[in-house]
């Protein structure tokens, strides 16, 4: 089989991207070795972020630092045997989050979120999936005045420089919005622009499927069987040996199963992450995404049930689930809201791909013509598919991509 484009990946990420270059006319074969969006884009809180112009850094607080040092919180925990590993990336993570180049790099990174929404909503609307979306924002619940205040002033400078739209709730505000939620909160921020979704996975599918309404085809293989031709790439598939012109890497924390043979290396991190489903007690309900601002879990109102996701593990990738800080939420969270029991067999795990410096891997790679990257989307993966898709497949065309592209280049890393 022949194509124009070989796309390795089928998360949200490369689902995006063969749909964009199928738009534009192209022939485009997507891979991947499961399938599409079971790996780490199954899994996300089902958020479109487009309050998230500012990316999550590495704290910078010593006094917090030496609290999760103590291993036992739910929005971070470690494994101890991967410290060596992991410390040249979390150096070069924290290295980034210093004040001054966190700001420069939210800068270059608001330009992508700022098209979520936007770029989601012409999927949606193609892929006939609006049925999946919520366009009702998520909120913050605070325990402490404290965090709330300092949310809020955080909130304003977002709105003031970014035009993100947002409510501030009182504790009156926030129970009448939640009336099954304790009264352990002061308050609470909703942010308005944002757009939730019931069932991740479903998204994907859906995009999937528009892919393959404009001719686009979904096979099974081993992104690492990939070979270079003479006149571009070949991989054998259970469908048999696909050829094609050009190829894009959107295999998220197996992105290296490629790049590294090919010659190119990345300081790569994953942040680990955990969720369980689980039934709301009879006659309760929770009506909104929500976070636990100050223990850093969330609670999603999904068709699956009520998902409760937590922070990041940092941990080898591939090392054996270790679902510590889901039963440390889990213990939490039924006393904040009437959870029921659980609906999944086990935990899921997936892994979120990171780069020290936040952004995303979008464009060609420097020492192969027709060989493209689009990986390393950390926390936004679901938020930033369809924009990344589109700006990636704007530059393979020759066209003058919606947002400039030259911050998230390959070259960052391989100069």
């Amino acid at each position: 089989m022949a194509a124009d484009v070989i796309v390795l990946g089928a998360g949200i990420i490369g689902v995006s991207v063969a749909v964009q270059l199928a738009r534009r006319g192209k022939s485009v074969v997507l891979l991947d070795r499961r399938g599409p969006g079971e790996e780490t884009s199954f899994g996300n809180a089902g958020l479109i972020q487009r309050e998230g112009v500012v990316p999550y850094g590495f704290p910078q607080d010593l006094g917090l630092l030496a609290r999760y040092s103590l291993n036992n919180r739910i929005d971070a925990h470690y494994h101890m045997a991967a410290m060596p590993k992991i410390a040249p990336f979390l150096a070069r993570y924290w290295y980034h989050s210093q004040p001054a180049r966190h700001a420069a790099i939210s800068r270059s990174y608001a330009p992508l979120i700022e098209h979520s929404v936007t770029e989601h909503s012409i999927l949606i609307d193609e892929a006939k999936a609006g049925d999946l979306i919520v366009k009702n924002g998520w909120m913050e619940a605070y325990r402490t005045e404290a965090k709330r205040d300092d949310d809020f002033a955080f909130a304003e400078r977002l709105a003031r420089d970014h035009g993100i739209s947002h409510t501030k709730l009182t504790q009156q505000e926030l129970a009448q919005a939640e009336p099954h939620l304790s009264h352990d909160f002061v308050g609470g921020l909703k942010w308005d622009d944002p757009w939730s979704v019931l069932d991740p996975h479903s998204l994907t599918m859906a995009y999937l499927r528009l892919f393959e309404s404009l001719g686009g085809t979904f096979v099974k293989g081993d992104a690492a069987a990939l070979s270079q031709t003479p006149t571009g790439w070949k991989i054998q598939t259970e469908n048999g040996l696909i050829e094609a012109e050009s190829v894009v890497v959107a295999l998220g924390p197996w992105s290296d199963t490629v790049t590294t043979r090919l010659g190119y290396r990345f300081l790569m991190g994953v942040k680990r992450g955990y969720h369980m489903h689980y039934a709301p007690q009879d006659g309760t309900k929770l009506n909104n995404w929500l976070i636990d601002a100050e223990r850093g879990y969330f609670l999603a109102p999904m068709k699956k049930g009520i998902r409760l996701t937590t922070g990041a593990e940092f941990a080898d990738r591939d090392a054996p689930k270790s679902p510590v800080q889901l039963y440390r939420a889990e213990r939490v969270a039924r006393t904040i809201f009437p959870l029921g029991g659980r609906l999944d067999a086990e935990p899921w795990m997936g892994a979120r791909p990171c780069t020290p410096d936040m952004m995303p891997v979008i464009g060609i790679a420097p020492r192969h013509k027709s060989l493209w990257f689009a990986f390393g989307h950390a926390h936004h993966g679901l938020t930033l598919g369809p924009i990344t898709g589109r700006i990636l497949a704007e530059a393979m065309l020759g066209e003058t991509p919606a947002v400039p592209i030259a911050p998230y280049a390959a070259e960052r890393f391989n100069p």
